[in-house]
């Protein structure tokens, strides 16, 4: 194992000033005590400040490997604070465990457009890992692009997953392929779940298939005779009404940050939130559109979720579906791994495992 790599490095970093006083040292392997004490002793740090750090089997795995080669010790050292309480990372520990022994797996799949690069989906994978986490199953995400489905039956695609999420985008490609993964959901009756723009389009599925509305799009793709979805200009946020124009820059007129909702009791959603009045964070420019509300409802889908005022549908979900949901916010941005958003962890992975026949739905 060559040290030589690292020497070079921490004279670097000591000639522009900088003098570390911990190496974090990446390998694949255990670093030899004789490599070690070589790099303390040209990189001029402590023999115990030089950390192994090893590669793991998951990401949540990384606080307990650095606290079993003594990281944090040498970081509270560093910082003159001693003696210190030991660290209780018994929750870490029961992730790990979880994460290493699952009682079951399931399969979801991700119909998105984005799906070449996955990091577009970060927040989302790891939001779906903390629900699996928390239920002590094993997810595993089965990665479809939405264009697939205006050339090609859905069907060999998505009967075998156990769910079928929809998440956020921008734009008009691969829309009419989300809204066939959509009515396949509702009409299979497979768990589906869908964020922001597959909120929307589980509404323009409604409107076209159920209530008859052939034209029902968002002006999101250009005009439209039924703007199922469009840009709304006014809204209330707290004691303010925020504006902004159809006309203005793309970046500055979303709908950004932190905003309540009032859940209808009695509805799923409320059930899974064990609240009716919820605040989520939102990232979008455009809203399901209010006025077609009650024409919806006749055909069975509930809004389930509104903004304080009454003016923006934030949540939907059929009621005499296993599990259909949809919200106009972002859940997995507020989702840990010591503490996940109840739509992964107390609906999502529990729905889909009673569906594969391992979730007792009584527990």
């Amino acid at each position: 194992m060559k040290t030589k790599p690292t020497q070079h490095s921490v004279k670097e970093l000591q000639a522009l000033g900088i003098h570390p006083d911990i190496l974090l040292v990446r390998a694949d392997r255990e670093i030899p005590e004789a490599e070690r004490r070589k790099l303390s002793l040209f990189c001029n740090v402590r023999p115990s400040a030089v950390i192994q750090a090893l590669d793991v089997a998951s990401i949540y795995d990384v606080p307990i490997a650095y606290h079993r080669e003594g990281l944090d010790n040498e970081v509270l050292a560093a910082f003159g604070i001693e003696p210190a309480p030991a660290p209780r990372i018994e929750n870490w520990l029961d992730v790990a465990n979880r994460i290493r022994t699952p009682e079951g797996e399931v399969t979801i799949a991700i119909v998105g457009k984005y799906t070449g690069l996955k990091d577009a989906y970060k927040s989302l994978i790891e939001a779906l890992y903390h629900g699996g986490i928390a239920n002590r199953i094993k997810v595993k995400l089965e990665w479809i692009e939405s264009e697939i489905f205006e050339k090609e039956d859905p069907s060999p695609y998505l009967e075998k997953v156990n769910g079928i999420l929809v998440p956020g985008s921008f734009g008009e490609r691969g829309s009419e392929g989300k809204i066939q993964a959509v009515r396949f959901a509702r009409e299979r009756k497979v768990p589906y779940f869908g964020i922001c723009f597959g909120m929307q389009m589980a509404v323009v599925e409604a409107a076209r298939n159920l209530a008859g509305i052939e034209k029902a799009s968002s002006t999101e793709f250009g005009k439209t005779e039924e703007p199922v979805v469009g840009l709304m200009t006014e809204w209330v946020k707290g004691n303010a009404l925020e504006k902004r124009a159809a006309s203005g820059d793309l970046g500055g007129t979303m709908r950004l940050g932190a905003y309540k909702a009032s859940l209808k009791k009695g509805t799923k959603i409320a059930d899974i939130y064990s609240s009716t009045d919820i605040s989520e964070r939102h990232r979008h420019r455009y809203e399901v559109n209010v006025d077609y509300k009650e024409r919806l409802e006749a055909c069975g889908l509930d809004f389930s979720g509104m903004s304080p005022d009454g003016v923006l549908p934030e949540t939907v979900e059929y009621p005499d579906h296993p599990w259909f949901i949809g919200v106009q916010y972002h859940p997995e941005l507020k989702s840990r791994p010591l503490d996940p958003h109840p739509l992964f962890a107390r609906a999502s992975s529990k729905l889909l495992l009673n569906r594969a026949g391992w979730f007792d739905e009584t527990r």
